[in-house]
């Protein structure tokens, strides 16, 4: 073997020289009151320099034989992870405050968990996919239950556990049936072998050197495998039917872990759904574009009805990101490279206005003695004005109001959807149309108790610190700027080519 193709992955070697740098300096600096300003320091530093590096110097690579592949748009998505993750580093800080001797195994946690999503990108092989979706998901459970002290969390890390491990047996199970079919793992010759044996025509298995026929249900077990590897996915992303797991969990967990579960575990999933889609089942589009249509709409619609009823605010945005899953899987039912650059967009509009928010939560519930139900904001703006209209802005991108970037990112996954042609295709878009209405709706549910709703005790003035000031600044440039920065678009655009 080459070890030499080790260098090849650079972002993942980055990764893992900041968990060592970590694992030093909580080492070091055990018993140190400045334990959690320098790891801070030093996660956020060498975050920035990982995106800089993945950003202006990484190219497409590959590794292993096809074991490993870093396309462009992969690349993309990784620098666009790190930002987020860097965020929420930034955000967690006043929380850490209140249990700083766990800081170092929250960074490690973290940092960790980033890593699994960046194998499972790059993966071009189900078994290396596997084992980065399981390096992910372990520390994901881990920081669900970090507030071990508070039953909620135990009770949403063993719900996410047990969810977990039923969707990675379905997977598995679904990798079975697809490896059994097609002698091989890897995403080339899985495509390969169903490009020959499987030819689609008008949604039907033709007869191809006598291998397949639909009439015969010698084409059942691929298609077997493919559901049962799109459920175990529909579980990372929080789809409909899928989702039974999000609102506890996200209820449940530390609001900054709440906050990454919500944008950076989703986004690494639907990037990677997408690609295995397009590239791995590309000859059976017939049968995952109409699983597509149905759980899209369900997603989208049940998640906007179960939002308009929640009084507990992590719920409320458990909710709302159940119904941006289902607008992010949009862009993949055009099936072109539009698809893969609106996605990305979607993901980067999406990370910095669900980051505010909870942003914003984070600090209300740090300053509150942990309130997070909707109430506590009543009268909000007459105390905390600069917080609430931040908030409202982040609120209004979520819904797609304009000018603000989730308008565009919205245009851009309908125009992906519509540029499959079909009536199928335009008939999902008009539900997705008519939801955003809808949730425009319940998203104003917050704005109205903060600036309408009146209350004889409304949260007391408090100032914010430094770090949660940098966040919301971060996250409100971002609103306001990427749907009126071209160049950010075609930069993942062209990326995507």
């Amino acid at each position: 073997m080459n070890y030499g193709q080790f260098l090849n992955m650079v972002p993942e070697f980055y990764l893992v020289l900041i968990l060592l740098a970590v694992f030093v300096v909580d080492f070091c600096m055990h018993k140190s009151e400045k334990k959690l300003d320098c790891l801070s320091a030093v996660t956020c530093a060498l975050l920035v320099a990982l995106t800089a590096r993945i950003a202006l110097l990484a190219e497409p690579a590959e590794a292993f034989g096809g074991l490993y592949v870093a396309s462009a748009a992969v690349n993309v998505m990784k620098v666009i992870l790190a930002f987020g993750t860097l965020i929420v580093v930034i955000m967690a800080y006043p929380w850490l405050k209140t249990c700083e001797h766990l800081a170092g195994e929250f960074y490690m946690l973290i940092i960790s968990t980033l890593l699994g999503m960046y194998i499972m990108m790059s993966s071009g092989n189900f078994l290396l996919f596997f084992l980065g979706l399981e390096t992910a998901s372990v520390p994901l459970a881990c920081l669900v239950a970090f507030d071990k002290w508070k039953k909620n969390s135990a009770e949403g890390a063993a719900k996410y556990i047990l969810v977990a491990t039923f969707s990675s047996g379905v997977m598995l199970y679904g990798i079975s049936f697809i490896y059994g079919f097609t002698g091989t793992l890897y995403f080339d010759d899985v495509a390969a072998v169903l490009a020959e044996k499987c030819s689609l025509f008008n949604g039907q298995c033709s007869m191809v050197n006598g291998q397949c026929s639909m009439i015969n249900g010698q084409c059942s077990m691929i298609i077997m495998g493919m559901v049962f590897f799109f459920s175990g996915l529909g579980f990372k992303i929080s789809l409909v039917p899928f989702h039974f797991w999000t609102a506890d969990t996200y209820e449940g967990a530390p609001t900054p872990v709440t906050g990454y579960l919500s944008v950076i575990s989703k986004g690494a999933a639907a990037i990677t759904l997408c690609i295995i889609l397009m590239k791995v089942f590309q000859p059976l589009i017939y049968y995952w574009e109409y699983l597509l249509y149905i759980v899209i709409v369900l997603s989208i619609t049940v998640a906007n009805l179960f939002a308009i009823r929640q009084s507990e605010l992590k719920r409320f945005m458990a909710f709302s990101s159940i119904s941006q899953a289902g607008y992010i899987m949009l862009a993949v039912v055009g099936n072109s490279q539009l698809g893969i650059a609106s996605l990305t967009y979607y993901v980067l509009v999406y990370i910095v206005a669900n980051m505010a928010v909870f942003t914003v939560i984070n600090v209300v519930e740090q300053n509150n003695g942990g309130r997070t139900d909707m109430a506590a904001y009543n009268g909000f703006y007459q105390t905390n004005p600069k917080l609430s209209f931040l908030m409202t802005l982040a609120l209004f991108s979520l819904a797609g109001i304009p000018p603000f970037a989730g308008m565009f990112s919205k245009f851009f996954v309908f125009m992906a959807a519509a540029e499959q042609g079909s009536a199928a295709a335009y008939f999902v878009v008009f539900v997705a149309l008519v939801n955003t209405v809808i949730s425009l709706y319940y998203y104003l549910l917050i704005v109205k108790a903060m600036y309408i709703t009146k209350t004889d005790t409304p949260l007391p003035a408090f100032k914010s610190d430094a770090n949660t000031k940098l966040a919301m600044a971060i996250c409100t440039v971002g609103v306001a700027l990427f749907g009126i920065c071209s160049c950010i678009y075609e930069w993942i655009a062209a990326a995507g080519m």
